[in-house]
């Protein structure tokens, strides 16, 4: 089953266009993890925060991404790390074009 993980952080930049910059070779990598079908990153200058939707082929590999992205970004500081993992309503989320891959 399709499994959603959503994650958020606080985080004090760069956003916007400097923050593509900086964050590419970063995402370079997440794109390849195991089951990752597609991630949407977010940002929020207001509220200083960051994070990511991400699409995973199933529980575990969500699972996985998670504990070894919380771990790194524990190891560079970041505190207040906010996860939430949920399956995915197919069929709804297809009639509402949900990108399912």
């Amino acid at each position: 089953m399709l499994t959603l993980l959503q994650i958020d952080f606080p985080f004090t930049g760069p956003f916007g266009e400097a923050m593509a910059q900086a964050m590419q070779p970063l995402a370079e990598t997440i794109i390849e993890e195991p089951g990752l079908l597609w991630k949407i990153w977010t940002e929020n200058v207001e509220t200083q925060e960051a994070g990511g939707i991400y699409l995973f082929s199933d529980a575990p590999a969500a699972q996985a991404y998670l504990e070894m992205h919380s771990a790194r970004l524990s190891a560079s500081g970041v505190t207040g790390i906010r996860a939430k993992l949920f399956d995915v309503n197919r069929p709804l989320s297809e009639i509402c074009k949900g990108p399912m891959q």
